[in-house]
């Protein structure tokens, strides 16, 4: 079980850490400032590949979290459900925002611009943002890692500050070339928890390995 979880905790970090890459490729493509989902919207020539970064962070994910299914938060209120759990349900939205995407601009799902497309793409990115920083806040109160908890810790604040700024910012028309660079900041650390996460997951199923061979009683 522990070279399962090992392999899982692996693949997905690198999974998630190629589509970190494909993110970041493609928005120095594109010469104007954009929200991260406009990346994949209707008739952008990044679409393509948006779309496999979000299905390896979906994968990768789920890899991740299936690694780390046994870390619990410690305060009662968060711990209902495992942080793994908040990741399942962050990358089942993930996976649908990859296939609805938004329509050509990423207008706002509200006024006259509204469509039922763009609310279900920016319904499902928002719930699987917030997914992932609620899995951020569990792993900060998770007794197994103090390291990965102070981590998390301070990203889940910095994710959640720095998106949902750069949201109302958005939803306001108020600075939106700041705002959007504040989304893809957020993005980026978000990415980047995940992929800590695993490499921590792998190091810890590495060391058990390497107990338990040490503790294997020799010919």
């Amino acid at each position: 079980m522990r070279r399962a979880e090992f392999a899982a905790a692996v693949l997905g970090s690198l999974a998630v850490t190629v589509a970190l890459a494909i993110i970041w490729m493609s928005r120095l493509t594109v010469p104007r400032e954009l929200y991260v989902s406009e990346l994949g919207a209707e008739g952008e020539p990044t679409a393509a590949a948006f779309e496999v970064a979000l299905l390896l962070i979906v994968a990768g994910g789920s890899a991740v979290a299936w690694a780390g299914r046994r870390v619990r938060a410690s305060a009662r209120v968060l711990s209902a459900w495992t942080p793994a759990v908040s990741l399942w349900i962050g990358c089942a939205f993930f996976l649908l925002a990859s296939q609805v995407t938004c329509t050509a601009g990423c207008p706002l799902p509200y006024g006259p611009s509204f469509t039922w497309q763009d609310f279900t793409h920016t319904l499902a990115a928002v719930i699987a943002f917030a997914a992932a920083c609620w899995a951020m806040l569990q792993t900060s109160f998770a007794r197994e890692t103090p390291l990965l908890a102070r981590l998390s810790l301070a990203t889940a604040v910095l994710v959640a500050v720095i998106a949902g700024t750069g949201g109302l910012f958005s939803l306001f028309r108020f600075q939106v070339e700041l705002g959007s660079r504040m989304e893809f900041v957020a993005t980026t650390i978000a990415i980047a928890w995940l992929v800590v996460f695993g490499v921590i997951l792998a190091l810890r199923s590495a060391r058990g390995l390497a107990l338990k061979q040490v503790e294997q009683p020799t010919g």
